[in-house]
């Protein structure tokens, strides 16, 4: 049995997400430090959904959450893996820390990389369709970065809106496709160095374990300690974010199929275009944990 397990990223947090999910004691406490009774509903408002601090939060309450309701019904994943801030859900999933300090975290790295985006503002955009060669080009001429590399044409680049809108042209006139993400900062750009120390100062008031099982970073590979674990999860703040590659160590470890934990479908459709005879599916996309446990079933 190899069931693959991936935590979403920030960006298509939603209302109706997850409809099968429970309360539990964790989604109270994500609640409490939103200052929020009802979650739910508040995600309606578009604004404070895609608030760094609000989208953070519920993107790590709600994945541990959800995998908590799981896990009893699952075999064990043959490895976990998770994008961008999703992996403080796979970090925790895998045992480096609890869900309790996983929300901490999430509510300090959001902090952190808000007073970032306030002394140097910027934003993420996403680019289709162009070779590594021009990408590198573009983002010389206009001052970006690589914040995000998804694939051998899809990457994503970040800096401050007059170079993204720059580049945006650039881009556009070489033809790619060109999608402005719902996010307030230059995540995993140098923008962001000073929230990367903020936290890795943090995670080392933390009590961290080593993973239990194999646990893959944005940055570094596969993570086997604790001590590494917290250097991948402040480096990537302020990295590029190769999930393309960490696909790949995906991948090696031969996975029969591939469940994306959080809103929305993004990996699991990026994974379906790369390597679409494994099965990945998004548990978004199902209406109770019964569903999803039958749809695993079929490939186990």
């Amino acid at each position: 049995m190899s069931l693959a397990v991936l935590f979403a990223g920030q960006g298509h947090q939603h209302a109706d997400m997850l409809p099968w999910l429970s309360p539990s004691p964790l989604l109270r406490q994500m609640g409490e430090r939103l200052e929020c009774a009802d979650w739910r509903a508040a995600l309606a408002d578009v604004g404070w959904a895609t608030r760094n601090a609000t989208a953070q939060l519920v993107l790590t309450g709600t994945a541990l959450a959800a995998w908590a309701e799981l896990a009893p019904r699952l075999p064990g994943p043959v490895c976990w893996a998770g994008y961008s801030v999703g992996e403080l859900a796979a970090f925790s999933a895998a045992g480096v820390f609890d869900g309790q300090t996983a929300l901490w975290l999430a509510q300090q790295r959001a902090a952190a990389m808000d007073r970032c985006g306030q002394a140097s503002p910027g934003g993420l955009v996403a680019w289709g369709g162009l070779g590594p060669d021009s990408v590198a080009d573009i983002c010389r001429s206009a001052g970006l970065h690589i914040a995000i590399c998804n694939g051998d044409d899809a990457v994503i680049v970040g800096g401050p809106w007059p170079a993204l809108l720059h580049g945006e042209q650039l881009a556009v006139a070489r033809g790619a496709q060109v999608t402005r993400l719902a996010v307030s900062v230059a995540s995993h750009t140098p923008a962001m160095r000073q929230a990367a120390a903020t936290f890795a100062g943090l995670l080392a008031t933390v009590a961290a374990k080593a993973p239990r099982g194999v646990l893959f970073s944005n940055v570094g590979g596969r993570v086997r300690s604790a001590e590494r674990a917290a250097q991948v999860l402040s480096a990537q703040i302020a990295e590029t974010v190769r999930w393309r590659d960490c696909m790949e160590e995906v991948r090696g470890r031969q996975p029969r199929c591939v469940l994306e934990i959080g809103p929305g479908q993004a990996l699991a459709r990026l994974w379906s275009r790369r390597y679409p005879e494994i099965p990945a599916r998004s548990c978004d996309e199902f209406r109770s944990v019964a569903a999803i446990e039958r749809w695993v079933g079929r490939w186990l």
